[in-house]
């Protein structure tokens, strides 16, 4: 039997209501991919991925993924083969990545939890780590820097791009302004073991006055043994 006149009146305040509902929620589901076309155009994730050398099959992490930017950028580099942690220390980002990962069908995304001074990596199973403007947040910069030498397999490489300051100020201060001189990056990496490999060009931060610069490092591969020789 068909409604009444008062049932398709009553229905019709809840039909609108809903309607601007999802009026007001699409563009909620396409913010973030509008931000990260502009983020394609000035970060050049293609040309980071090229530095690092991942490809198919690649085993990599991005640490402080945030909402996953680059997350899925190496997911999408490395393939099903392939693996990448994304690691941070928020799970409310974190769900935001499974969640995107989930719906496309990424199986090669790995979320992690990790605390201040551990990123919770395995040991010695990935070719790169990328830590994109996050670094000069870490409070525990040593013991972050020991966990990422831990995780990298011999001749695997760290990139990390932060935004420049001068030099002469303190940790906290750096913290604060959300920058850090490339030059306490490269110490904090000398003194943990890591070789400088190269500076890369940098970015200009897009809309922001912030410019990134775009550092190499490399875990050194072991000496090779030395064969005995012939007894004399």
């Amino acid at each position: 039997m068909a409604p009444d006149k008062r049932q398709r009146i009553s229905l019709f305040p809840l039909a609108l209501a809903l309607c601007v509902a999802l009026t007001a929620f699409v563009p909620l589901l396409h913010g973030q991919d509008s931000e990260w076309a502009k983020r394609n155009a000035w970060q050049r994730p293609a040309e980071v991925m090229d530095a690092l050398g991942v490809k198919q099959g690649s085993v990599v992490a991005d640490v402080g993924a945030g909402g996953g930017y680059f997350t899925f950028h190496l997911a999408a580099r490395v393939g099903p083969a392939g693996k990448v942690y994304a690691e941070d220390v928020s799970d409310s980002e974190l769900e935001r990545i499974r969640k995107r990962a989930s719906d496309k069908q990424l199986i090669q995304i790995a979320t992690i939890l990790g605390t201040p001074r551990d990123p919770r990596l395995p040991a010695e199973a990935l070719d790169a780590v990328l830590v994109v403007n996050a670094y000069h947040e870490f409070l525990e910069y040593d013991a972050m820097m020991q966990a990422m030498y831990r995780a990298l397999k011999p001749g695997g490489l760290l990139a990390i791009i932060d935004a420049a300051d001068a030099p002469g100020e303190s940790r906290k201060t750096y913290q604060h302004r959300h920058r850090l001189p490339s030059q306490i990056v490269r110490e904090d990496a000398d003194r943990n073991g890591f070789r400088f490999a190269q500076e890369l060009p940098g970015f200009d931060g897009g809309d922001s006055d912030r410019k990134y610069y775009f550092l190499l490092f490399s875990k050194p591969e072991p000496s090779p043994a030395k064969v005995p020789g012939p007894a004399r």
